[in-house]
């Protein structure tokens, strides 16, 4: 399959995860107060379970047992989590962002991370 198109089903997928996200990071921040990185991290983790079954059979079509590909895509993600949420607490909290537009850049660059980590070591086919 080429680039483009897993690209294009990784976003797909990620829709749903993201989806999560936002909806914990909105719940939390506006109905629990607490502060938008954390509850940004909570949503990402939620989100990202969702997405390890759906890239998993969907976007991939792994080959691979689920723990070796489960243990590198939670490795992955956990480089991810502490990108997305390293980078919410200092556009909120540090610079004074709004958290939306915040939240929007870390998942732009958490789209590209985990794409790029997903296809090249977490599901990449055995050769």
């Amino acid at each position: 399959m080429s680039v483009q198109r897993q690209f294009l089903r990784f976003a797909a997928v990620g829709a749903s995860g993201t989806a999560v996200q936002y909806s914990v990071l909105w719940a939390g921040v506006e109905l629990a107060g607490i502060g938008a990185a954390a509850a940004s991290g909570l949503g990402y983790a939620l989100g990202s379970v969702v997405n390890y079954i759906l890239n998993y059979f969907f976007t991939f079509q792994s080959d691979k047992s689920h723990g070796e590909a489960a243990a590198k895509y939670f490795t992955l993600l956990g480089i991810g989590w502490c990108m997305n949420t390293g980078l919410m607490w200092l556009l909120v909290q540090g610079l004074g962002w709004n958290y939306w537009l915040a939240q929007l850049l870390a998942t732009a660059i958490g789209l590209a991370w985990n794409f790029a980590g997903s296809r090249w070591w977490a599901f990449k086919p055995a050769k």
